[in-house]
């Protein structure tokens, strides 16, 4: 079977991004010499581009595409013709109606694979259930360990960041995307301030906290309280360059996707799990 050029159609959260790699990871060593493209969340799917997984990410939020959701719309020739490149496209959009997939076949799309758009919990490892479609080729998945792989340029953004900081680092992400799965902020404080400093995290080590936009509140708290320390914020920093951050840290967190992102990087990770059931 020809492989020269593969999209993967992947939207969804940080964390379900992720949880995708371990496929991916599958279908780029199954075909190394392959124009990988991957159509997502720019801003996500980052994490891939030209970093192991895939050559291009192009934006699912192009106005354009928006034709590809009605029945019997009027496709653009130049998204017709985009996907009809492609030898094989694998897509976890959720199209219960198959017009999506309906549309592409329209295109000239002969190998469509649809992946679950939703995780069934009783079926398995997530990491799993999403690589499936890459298992119906016939590649064999052994490996579900979700790993990023920061570029030269992300790692020198992490070392300017870092500079000055003593090991070992400790990043803290306070936040997550519900408030119910959350720490409340005062144990956070408690646990790492007394007026000597920060024994929680033991003599000569170093703080970090991470933030996103969801986090500003909580953020700018933590920055009051610990103004007078030498604590540094990475706030709403892009996704590689944060996984360069933390790739060698001890990272505490909640059930997140910054948390799959911290351990895909390599991290040793503490998590606090709440309301969350840990057995899914």
């Amino acid at each position: 079977m020809r492989m020269n050029r593969i999209l993967v159609i992947r939207g969804g959260a940080i964390g379900d991004f992720i949880l995708t790699l371990p496929a991916l990871k599958a279908l780029r060593d199954a075909f190394p010499r392959a124009h990988i493209e991957i159509l997502g969340y720019k801003h996500i799917a980052a994490l891939a581009e030209n970093r192991f997984y895939a050559q291009v990410v192009r934006s699912i939020e192009y106005r354009p595409l928006s034709s590809f959701f009605a029945r019997n719309s009027e496709l653009p020739a130049e998204l017709r013709n985009y996907f009809a490149s492609f030898d094989l496209i694998i897509s976890y959009l959720y199209d219960p109606d198959q017009i999506f997939e309906n549309n592409l076949h329209r295109c000239g799309v002969e190998n469509l694979r649809g992946g679950p758009a939703k995780i069934v919990e009783s079926t398995g490892h997530a990491a799993r259930q999403l690589a499936r479609p890459i298992e119906d080729l016939g590649v064999r998945i052994a490996d579900l360990s979700e790993k990023v792989f920061p570029s030269i340029e992300d790692r020198k953004f992490a070392l300017d960041f870092l500079s000055g900081f003593q090991e070992p680092i400790v990043a803290i992400h306070p936040g997550s995307g519900s408030k119910e799965k959350n720490w409340p902020l005062e144990n956070w404080i408690a646990l790492f301030s007394t007026d000597g400093g920060f024994p929680a995290i033991g003599k000569g080590a170093s703080l970090i906290v991470i933030s996103g936009e969801a986090d500003k509140a909580q953020t700018e708290q933590l920055e009051r309280e610990w103004k007078n320390r030498d604590v540094r914020f990475a706030k709403n920093l892009p996704l590689p360059h944060l996984a360069a951050l933390l790739e060698h840290s001890i990272f505490i967190g909640h059930d997140s996707g910054i948390s799959h992102l911290a351990a895909a990087a390599g991290a040793n990770c503490i998590l606090l799990f709440g309301p969350t059931d840990p057995n899914v």
